[in-house]
C-alpha cells in the first residue's frame, strides 16, 4: 500500500480467495488510486497459433474464449484427436501424450511454434515450457487456463478500466487511468533485477535455507528505494518464508512485488514490446529485455 506521502508498505502475502471477485474486492480497497496488478501466468498467444485462428488482437479474444465457437478452448484434450485450434490445450493426464500429438493437432511443427517470444531459450537461458502444454513440473497450461477462465475473462466482459499491458497502450499512458493495469510478472525474471541468487544444490526456491540466504539482496532493496517493509516481512523475509509448502509461492509473491516496483521505481525498464504484432498478440513479460539477435 502506498500512504498519502508516497511511500509503499509491504506486507506479507495472503491467499487471493475467490478468484473471479478478486480484481473488484482489490479495486475497491485501492479506491481512485488504481490498481498495479502483476500476474504470475502466460498473458498471450503465440504467433503461429494466432495466425492460424486468424486472431489479430488477444485483447479482443480473450473475452469471447470459453463462449460461442471457443467454447471448448478451456477444456484439456483427453486424446490426441480431440486437439484442436479451438481446444488446444494437452493433454488432460499423463500416461500416452506426446508433443508430437499437440504439434499435430494445432498444425505447426515445432514446439518454439507455440512459444511467445518472450518464452524462447537463447545462451544462458532455459526455454519456458509451451503455453498449451499442460504436463510436467515446468507447465504453465493450467495456470493459464485459471487466470484466462477465472480472472481477466470476466473482468474483460464486464468493465472497461480493465487495461492489459502491453496489448492496450504503453505503461505509463495505463497507469496514469486511474483503472486495473494488468501486467504479466515473472519472479524468476525478477531475480536478477533484485541481486538474488540460490546457492547450487541448494533446492532453488524450493528450500527454506536457500530462500533464507537472499534476505539481505531483498532488504537492501528496500533500504534503497526507501520502500517500507511491515514488522511481519521482515520477519518472513528472514526466516526464508518459513517451512510450510506455500513459502516458496509467498517468496515468489514479495519477489514479484519488489520486482514491479523496481520497474514503477524506473531502476528497470518495462521493455515495451516494438514489433507491433507482439504487442497486440502475444505480450510481453514486464521487465524482460528483448533476447539477443
Amino acid at each position: 500500500m502506498r500512504d498519502a506521502g508516497g511511500v509503499y508498505t509491504l506486507h506479507t502475502p495472503v491467499p487471493a480467495g475467490d478468484t473471479i471477485s478478486w480484481l473488484f474486492r482489490l479495486d475497491g480497497e485501492a479506491g481512485s488510486d488504481g490498481v498495479f496488478l502483476g500476474l504470475d501466468f502466460p498473458i498471450g498467444l503465440p504467433l503461429a497459433y494466432a495466425e492460424r485462428t486468424e486472431a489479430r488482437n488477444f485483447l479482443e479474444l480473450l473475452p469471447r474464449l470459453g463462449t460461442g465457437e471457443w467454447d471448448e478452448f478451456y477444456n484439456v484434450a483427453e486424446e490426441p484427436e480431440h486437439v484442436s485450434l479451438c481446444r488446444p490445450f494437452y493433454p488432460a493426464r499423463p500416461g500416452h501424450a506426446r508433443q508430437r500429438h499437440l504439434l499435430d493437432g494445432l498444425g505447426v511443427n515445432h514446439m518454439d511454434d507455440l512459444r511467445r517470444v518472450c518464452d524462447r531459450g537463447y545462451p544462458g537461458r532455459r526455454a519456458a515450457a509451451p503455453i498449451f502444454w499442460t504436463m510436467g513440473a515446468q507447465q504453465v497450461g493450467k495456470a493459464a487456463i485459471a487466470g484466462w477462465r477465472e480472472v481477466l475473462g470476466p473482468a474483460l466482459r464486464s468493465r472497461t478500466d480493465m487495461l492489459l499491458w502491453p496489448f492496450a497502450g504503453r505503461l505509463d499512458a495505463l497507469l496514469g487511468s486511474g483503472g486495473i493495469v494488468v501486467a504479466e510478472s515473472y519472479p524468476a525474471e525478477f531475480y536478477g533485477h533484485l541481486g538474488l541468487a540460490f546457492p547450487p544444490g541448494g533446492g532453488g526456491k524450493r528450500n527454506q535455507a536457500a530462500r533464507a540466504t537472499n534476505a539481505a539482496p531483498l532488504l537492501a532493496w528496500g533500504e534503497a528505494n526507501r520502500v517500507s517493509l511491515s514488522p511481519d516481512l521482515l520477519i518472513a523475509i528472514g526466516d526464508g518464508f518459513g517451512n510450510a509448502a506455500d513459502g516458496e509461492d509467498r517468496f515468489d509473491a514479495v519477489v514479484g512485488l519488489m520486482g514491479m516496483l523496481n520497474v514503477l521505481f524506473g531502476c528497470r525498464r518495462p521493455y515495451e514490446p516494438v514489433d507491433e504484432r507482439v504487442r497486440r498478440v502475444e505480450g510481453w513479460i514486464l521487465g524482460q529485455a528483448s533476447p539477443p539477435a
